[in-house]
């Protein structure tokens, strides 16, 4: 089923409770959906699945990079991490660069 790649999020069971207290099985799927970004450290588009809200997280937070650098490991997929750690040593490396230069 659909997952967010960078918060986890996935299908939820819930019950619809009616007005006669009749409950009934419901499937809350988030809203997700295939996302080109921009990382500004890597230059280049990372396509990701990613739930709506995550999108509206994700601006209100300050970019797509400092989103992700932000996030925990064990929420992320695989995709996620690898450009996570890919943003990380990229930062790393102009760190280094600088501190040479100076």
């Amino acid at each position: 089923m659909a997952r967010c790649e960078l918060t986890g999020k996935s299908p939820v069971v819930k019950n619809l409770v009616s007005h006669s207290n009749i409950k009934t099985k419901f499937m809350a799927i988030p809203n997700v959906q295939k996302k080109r970004f921009y990382s500004n450290a890597l230059g280049e588009f990372v396509t990701l699945k990613v739930a709506t809200s995550t999108i509206k997280s994700l601006e209100h937070s300050g970019g797509f990079d400092r989103f992700v650098l932000k996030q925990i490991d064990d929420t992320m997929s695989t995709r996620a991490l690898t450009v996570k750690r890919r943003i990380t040593r990229k930062i790393k490396a102009k760190k280094t660069a600088t501190a040479k230069k100076a």
